[in-house]
């Protein structure tokens, strides 16, 4: 009686799962995507404008900027992915706010999932995808905190209901509900109209990580599946320029 009572609802479970999976509402194997690139229909080593990365991908990113619209589009959204001590790798969407020849930075909490992953293991990546023009870019690298002051002066820079939002938020701990994030918003919205905008000021947990790359990958995407991947790999002060196959 007792297996019987186990294998039951198990059985139900998996009639329930292969139902769903063999009648998909999309056909999703017969999803294909046709790339157009007129202009630069291959990323050949030999036509590339320069042999920096990072010169590359802010050509790249300036071209994408381009064809966009600014305000609607999120071009500078990056998939960051970290994994903490406990080698449970975790990916989301970030926004990139600045990148230099030095790095990519952006800015989150420091007692979030992320955060505490980074700060047990500084080793991160991040995946550019750009489908208007059929490129993404991989960066790998160490992540390193950003000086305070950065992480002010951008805070300061940031629109009043961003600010309350971030400050209502402890990003990543469990909240009983959505009305406690909206009385925290409440409160602050309140001291702003008494106090001023300048009263929202920026958490101790709030601030900037730059990821310092030591590793590039530049793909473009081909109908016929035979995509370019250009890499480029740190080996001390040079740049190694790869293909790989895709």
């Amino acid at each position: 009686m007792f297996i019987q009572f186990i294998l039951v609802p198990v059985c139900r479970i998996l009639s329930r799962r292969t139902l769903a999976m063999d009648t998909p509402s999309i056909d999703i194997q017969n999803i294909r995507a046709k790339y157009n690139n007129s202009q630069e229909p291959y990323l050949l080593e030999e036509k590339l404008p320069t042999t920096d990365p990072f010169s590359l991908f802010d050509i790249w990113f300036r071209d994408v900027a381009s064809q966009s619209d600014l305000t609607f589009e999120e071009i500078n959204a990056v998939s960051l992915s970290t994994v903490g001590k406990d080698l449970r790798p975790s990916s989301r969407m970030v926004l990139l706010k600045a990148y230099t020849p030095t790095g990519f930075s952006f800015f989150t909490n420091y007692t979030s999932r992320k955060g505490n992953q980074l700060k047990e293991n500084p080793n991160a990546a991040m995946l550019f995808y750009w489908p208007k023009v059929n490129r993404q870019v991989r960066v790998e690298g160490v992540v390193e905190k950003l000086p305070n002051e950065m992480a002010v002066a951008y805070w300061n820079s940031r629109p009043l209901a961003s600010r309350i939002g971030s400050k209502s938020s402890l990003q990543s701990e469990v909240v009983p509900n959505r009305q406690f994030l909206e009385s925290k918003k409440t409160e602050l919205t309140e001291l702003a109209a008494r106090e001023g905008g300048d009263a929202i000021t920026k958490p101790n947990s709030w601030g900037g990580f730059h990821l310092v790359p030591q590793y590039f990958e530049f793909w473009q995407g081909q109908s016929d599946r035979l995509h370019d991947r250009i890499v480029f790999e740190q080996d001390r002060e040079a740049w190694l320029i790869k293909r790989l196959s895709p």
